[in-house]
């Protein structure tokens, strides 16, 4: 549809790139079916005088008619769907940063392999942790929840002291928040896995859904700027506690 749309405007691939200050080789990369990011697909449209979803048919797929947004790169019917070593794999591509947003994360704490790798990692990436204070009340709270009363507490504690090692590293910091989670996260540069949180349902069998950050990833980053707000609000602990 570019093309016709092109032809009834009189354009040419080399007017469009022109026109949008881009290579004609990238013009042409359009026509042959590669999808522009959303600024780009504005400019066309008003250029062509056309609307994006008449030019580019497959984009009514992933804007309500039923198909999966182009950022969700995966949906996990529950976080013990995905194995240690995807979990291994998911923090080894972080280059610059980890975030770990959750109320005790235990089931990270608890493998020795993602500890071990985070540690090494350490040394070029920054990694931010966001616990559940352990006394807290939205902690208390979801131990109710799940009907596991204090334990939830105590999952907290756990994965403070087997955190110890790694909160010892230059890059490594911690806190502890008193934030009602609607789910946890865990980032990995522009990756994101958002654990869901369903009263009465452990995390551990609750969905996961991974984004990947892009231009137009709109969901990304909302729930980045989710985890921004609760790590500001956040106290900072020193390793020695």
């Amino acid at each position: 549809m570019l093309r016709r749309a092109m032809y009834d405007a009189n354009l040419t691939d080399l007017d469009l790139s022109v026109e949008l200050a881009v290579d004609p080789k990238t013009v042409r990369n359009w026509m042959r079916g590669q999808v522009p990011h959303r600024r780009t697909r504005v400019l066309v449209s008003r250029l062509l005088g056309v609307d994006e979803e008449v030019i580019w048919p497959e984009l009514r797929s992933t804007d309500g008619g039923g198909g999966r947004p182009a950022e969700i790169a995966g949906i996990y019917p529950r976080r013990t769907s995905i194995s240690s070593q995807n979990w291994l794999s998911f923090f080894e591509s972080a280059r610059s940063e980890v975030g770990i947003l959750a109320y005790s994360a235990l089931f990270l704490a608890e493998d020795a392999r993602i500890m071990r790798l985070l540690g090494e990692k350490s040394g070029s990436v920054r990694i931010r942790i966001a616990l559940g204070a352990p006394n807290g009340t939205n902690v208390v709270k979801r131990g109710v929840e799940e009907e596991i009363g204090e334990a939830m507490g105590e999952k907290v504690r756990n994965s403070l002291t087997l955190l110890g090692p790694l909160l010892g590293k230059e890059r490594v910091e911690l806190r502890l928040h008193n934030t009602v989670l609607y789910n946890s996260m865990f980032r990995s540069d522009g990756q994101l896995l958002v654990n869901q949180h369903a009263y009465g349902i452990p995390a551990a069998q609750s969905p996961v859904y991974h984004y990947r950050h892009s231009e137009d990833s709109e969901m990304f980053d909302s729930y980045l700027a989710s985890f921004e707000a609760v790590w500001a609000k956040a106290q900072v602990q020193s390793f020695a506690s």
